[in-house]
């Protein structure tokens, strides 16, 4: 269960969270302050003007390192400079279809960045709990009906797959070879689905194409209408996240290794769907399929099960499908309706706490 109580632990923790610029990583920034937590962040510039991160400010909320995780040095005078308690480890290439533009920059990043990340950890004294962002997306992806579990094979067709599964191969080596016999010292990896939420304008991402194409008073094209993605808002598995961290604090061993944190069935939905439920949301568009014949491949069907968490951390969702697309749209909308975001994003944290 994730209340303000269960999360209790992180005020007045330092806590690292790299890839802090990002769309999830913005979010948990400012919920981490929320908490009381003294957080640090170290990642790239953000990309956009409005990305979330300038948005809120947040450069005044935290204090932010620039700096990129395949630099090692530079990684590791963060570390140094910071003496984190705690690490939350984000920074990544997050996009599918870049990484077929860019196989290396992706493999560099995802994989070698988080070499460098976890050998920063390993020779930072001050750590006692490692939390590593992978992707549902590190599993092997056979098409099944089924939710895939913590110990179902690792793989990906795509290169954005393939090292999400390798960054998680080389975790269990550090795991293996150096964390599990350190004494007072937990660490896991955290695996989640397709989230959703204001503040993310990436590219090729169906929530912020919509966004954009509805605020511009044009129709949404839709590349895969009918794949199905776990569709869950932002704040669901950064809080699983935060509860794997807390537990960490208290029973390192117990709680390491890894863990999905995704939506229950009745949230998986078509790309379709998605989409003209943001559309009602929204209260104007159209949706249109625009299938791209030639395009790279992209999974059609994948979902993750969530017994461990659900069993052993009593995590479970708490925004149903409407309830997350709604919170989206709304922030999006008021946001270009010249709202403050970071106070609609507080109020979103807030609320998800309190329901």
């Amino acid at each position: 269960m994730v209340n303000k109580q269960s999360l209790e632990i992180f005020r007045g923790k330092r806590v690292l969270v790299t890839g802090d610029t990002g769309f999830k990583g913005s979010w948990l920034c400012l919920w981490l302050h929320q908490l009381g937590a003294q957080v640090y962040g170290y990642a790239l510039p953000p990309k956009n003007e409005d990305d979330h991160f300038n948005l809120l400010g947040l450069n005044n909320l935290i204090e932010h390192v620039t700096g990129d995780i395949r630099d090692l040095a530079a990684v590791k005078a963060a570390f140094d400079k910071f003496q984190p308690e705690v690490l939350f480890h984000l920074a990544a290439q997050p996009l599918v279809r870049f990484s077929y533009a860019e196989p290396k920059l992706t493999f560099d990043t995802n994989v070698a960045g988080s070499v460098n990340i976890l050998e920063a950890a390993r020779q930072c004294e001050s750590l006692k709990a490692v939390v590593i962002v992978t992707s549902d997306k590190c599993y092997r992806n056979n098409e099944w009906v089924w939710g895939y579990r913590e110990n179902d094979e690792l793989g990906g067709h795509d290169p954005y797959s393939a090292s999400k599964a390798a960054a998680e191969l080389v975790f269990s080596s550090y795991q293996d070879s150096f964390f599990h016999a350190r004494p007072g010292f937990g660490a896991a990896t955290v695996r989640a689905g397709n989230v959703i939420g204001g503040g993310d304008w990436a590219a090729d991402r169906i929530v912020p194409d919509a966004i954009r194409a509805l605020r511009n008073g044009e129709e949404i094209f839709l590349r895969n209408p009918n794949s199905t993605r776990p569709w869950q808002h932002v704040l669901e598995p950064l809080s699983g996240y935060l509860l794997v961290a807390a537990n960490l604090l208290q029973d390192p061993k117990c709680y390491s290794g890894a863990w999905n944190f995704g939506p229950n069935a009745q949230s998986i939905r078509t790309v379709k769907d998605l989409a003209e439920m943001i559309v009602a949301a929204w209260g104007s568009g159209r949706v249109e399929s625009a299938p791209q014949h030639n395009a790279p491949h992209e999974a059609n069907l994948l979902h993750l099960n969530c017994d461990k968490a659900h069993q052993l951390l009593h995590w479970q969702p708490k925004w149903e499908v409407a309830r997350a697309i709604g919170e989206t749209v709304a922030w999006y909308r008021g946001v270009h309706q010249g709202q403050n975001a970071l106070e609609i994003s507080s109020r979103q944290i807030t609320q998800y706490m309190e329901s």
